[in-house]
């Protein structure tokens, strides 16, 4: 009798449908049952509050987001070694950006207060936060001892 692989809920980030996928399938490719999208790509994911809250809620993937805004220029530096890292992590960490400047509401609910901010979330919860540009290996160990 084989003993089957646990379950894992992944949000498609084209259509936002919750997808049940296999966890010992989740770096093969997986596709939206709904709309058929890749639903997890070695990106970084750029969300808006709406997007965000859905991913914490309804996803159980560790999700880390970095907080960054256009006229910044460490953000401007850390945004290659960010797409690195999400591509290191994956698939078992989603990466994610949203603009503070566009998501104001969520930046000041979330208390960010300078940019690049990276929250880590587990389980829809911080579990830990860094301010400031990193190479992508450092974020990478950052996010592995964490987790």
């Amino acid at each position: 009798m084989s003993e089957s692989s646990p379950m894992v809920q992944v949000i498609c980030p084209a259509c936002q449908t919750v997808n049940r996928v296999p966890a010992a399938r989740l770096g093969q490719r997986p596709s939206c049952g709904k709309c058929g999208a890749q639903i997890l790509e070695a990106k970084a994911l750029r969300l808006d509050e709406a997007g965000l809250e859905r991913q914490l809620v309804k996803g159980d993937l560790p999700m880390l987001v970095d907080f960054w805004a256009e006229w910044c220029g460490p953000c401007r530096m850390m945004a290659p070694q960010f797409e690195q890292a999400a591509a290191l992590l994956h698939p078992r960490v989603r990466l994610a950006k949203v603009n503070s400047d566009q998501n104001q509401a969520l930046a000041q609910r979330l208390g960010v207060q300078s940019i690049p901010t990276l929250v880590l979330f587990k389980g829809g919860r911080e579990v830990a936060r860094t301010s400031g540009a990193m190479a992508a290996q450092a974020i990478v160990d950052w996010v592995r001892q964490r987790i």
